[in-house]
Formats: structure tokens, C-alpha cells, sequence
């Protein structure tokens, strides 16, 4: 069977439910947008919060794809960074109950944790702490460890460290491992377009963008950016939300719709597709397959709570769709 390694910032979700918003005054936080904060503020948002119920899972980006992966079964390992403290413990823990292998590196820093505030409007703010995750650096990497899987999954965020990320596309590249990343963020696309094309042309394989991420890269829309995309890689997939998606490959493309559903939280949704989409790619799946299998997986996610699929709502999608 083949095996998918992957790596990203090792983040612990906390989902609090909020009717009050001048927390987010208090903290200087913008209403629906995403804010890096550092440790001292990371320690008093968790004081203020301390009495609200509080919904903790593992996260980050490639984590949510490779969880995902895992339970579909796929063999499947992690490289990420965390803490000895209790947050640590639980992502470790959360990686274990999925039959993830991890391959962990310590640091003194406190665990990275993706704060999120629900408010009743199903908007979603959030406070991220990087912690350990920003730690990780190319020599913290065991190299042995790509010997051990035929595909790599990484995330976009992770451009920002442009070392770690070129030490770990040579190395997938030396042992012949498939890239797979996920753009995952507009911002981080735009502020690091000449270093990604750079990727792209020299390394990645499968590439995963929704509408903003692939025309910060492509400066194209849609099936045009899709082109563009695919002169780079052999597998190019445009993520268009309710509209389902574009894929490109062997030079055919390929309309996915979408799979039907309310949608009352986006939270990982891009995550869980690319799991689908990477699992029927693993097992020779045709893309309208693959692509119909991570549709379905994002439709079931997006009717949840939070970035990950409970094991129950795993039980029912492995009795539906591999009975």
C-alpha cells in the first residue's frame, strides 16, 4: 500500500462560542480575520476563556488532510513540532488514535494553538499562536524518513520558511516521493509568489488553490489560472466552494460538483478535500472519482462543527461509501 508522509505547523484547535464581542477589542482582534499573537497573549486569552466551554481538537492545515487520510486508510505519518507541555501531549495523542505514525521534534516554546472564536452569526475569528510549530527548522528533520513513503503532503503556510520548505522538496525530490501542496492562504500566495512559482516548477506535483490562492499565483481566474497551474504540474485542482471544482490532468479537464448540503462551518473544509482527493489518487481512483469522494467529505465537514470528522461520522462514511 502506498504511504503518505506529511508536514506543517503542529497547532491545537480551541473552539469557544462567544455572544460578546468585546473580547475582541480586548485583544485587538479583527472580527472574521485571522491575528498571529505571542505567547504572553496566547496565556491571557486562555485565562479569559478559562470557564467557557471549549471544544479542542488537533489542527493545522496538513495535520486536518493527513487525519483525514488516515481514516479513510491510508497508511500515513507526520513531521511537525510541539511541546512537552499538555497541548503536545493531546496532538500526539490525537495523531495516535487516528493511526498516524509521528515523527515529532520537541521544543522549549509552548505547543502552537489556533484559537477560534464562534460568535452567533457563524463568523469565525481567530488568534493563532505559532509556538513550536515556528520552530521547526531543516535540521530538525530526520532525512531517513522520506525512504519510508511514496508521497509528501505540505502545506502553504509553510512557505514562509523558504529553508525548511526547499530542504524538504530536495529531499522528497532525492527519494522519489510525489509533492502534494496545498495553498491554503491568498496572503501567504501573494507575499511569496516568486518562491512558489520557484516550487512549482521544481518540485510540486499536486496542487490544491481555491479561487483567491490560484489567482494570487496565476494573476488568472478559475479554468484560465487551471491552465496556468498545469504547465507546472500534473495534477492542478481549482477549489470554487459551492460550485464544486476544476481539475486538471493529463491534459483533460475535469468538472466536479459539488455535493449538496448547508454548509454551517467552513473550518477545514479545504483540508478534508484534498484528504479525499489524495486518497483516490493513492488507490488509482479516475479524478471524477477522487474529486467526487473529496466533494463528498468536504459537503459531510461542512454540516460539523470545528476542522475534523467525529468517529462516528467516520463509521457512517466508510459504511456508505466502501460497503
Amino acid at each position: 500500500m502506498k504511504k503518505i508522509v506529511g508536514i506543517g505547523n503542529a497547532l491545537v484547535d480551541v473552539i469557544v462560542a462567544i455572544s460578546d464581542e468585546e473580547l475582541f477589542q480586548q485583544f485587538s482582534l479583527k472580527k472574521g480575520g485571522m491575528e498571529m499573537i505571542d505567547e504572553q497573549t496566547k496565556r491571557e486569552i486562555h485565562h479569559v476563556i478559562r470557564n467557557m466551554e471549549q471544544k479542542v481538537a488537533s489542527g493545522g492545515s496538513t495535520s486536518n488532510t493527513i487525519h483525514g487520510l488516515a481514516r479513510l486508510g491510508a497508511k500515513t505519518g507526520y513531521i511537525g513540532k510541539i511541546s512537552e507541555d499538555p497541548m503536545g501531549g493531546f496532538f500526539k495523542q490525537d495523531l495516535l488514535h487516528s493511526q498516524i505514525t509521528p515523527h515529532l521534534v520537541i521544543s522549549p516554546r509552548d505547543t502552537g494553538i489556533a484559537t477560534t472564536f464562534m460568535t452567533p452569526d457563524a463568523e469565525r475569528t481567530f488568534a493563532t499562536y505559532l509556538g513550536a510549530a515556528a520552530d521547526l527548522k531543516p535540521e530538525d528533520i530526520d532525512n531517513a524518513i522520506f525512504r519510508d513513503y511514496q508521497y509528501i503532503h505540505v502545506e502553504g503556510y509553510l512557505v514562509f520558511n523558504h529553508d525548511l520548505i526547499e530542504h524538504v522538496c530536495q529531499q522528497a525530490k532525492k527519494h522519489g516521493l510525489l509533492l502534494s501542496m496545498d495553498m491554503g492562504s491568498y496572503n501567504v500566495m501573494e507575499q511569496n509568489r516568486d518562491f512558489v512559482l520557484h516550487l512549482l516548477e521544481n518540485y510540486v506535483n499536486i496542487i490544491f488553490g481555491n479561487e483567491e490562492e490560484v489567482k494570487a499565483i496565476a494573476g488568472k481566474e478559475e479554468s484560465a489560472a487551471l491552465d496556468f497551474l498545469s504547465h507546472y504540474c500534473d495534477v492542478s485542482v481549482v477549489k470554487l466552494g459551492k460550485r464544486g471544482s476544476l481539475v486538471k490532468m493529463n491534459n483533460t479537464i475535469y468538472t466536479i460538483p459539488p455535493v449538496g448540503g448547508d454548509c454551517i462551518d467552513a473550518n477545514g473544509l479545504g483540508d478534508i478535500y484534498a484528504s479525499g482527493f489524495l486518497y483516490g489518487l493513492m488507490n488509482d481512483y479516475s479524478p471524477n472519482q477522487a474529486g467526487y469522494l473529496a466533494s463528498y467529505l468536504a459537503a459531510e465537514l461542512g454540516n460539523t462543527i470545528g476542522a475534523k470528522l467525529s468517529d462516528e461520522q467516520w463509521t457512517k462514511i466508510k459504511k456508505e461509501l466502501f460497503h
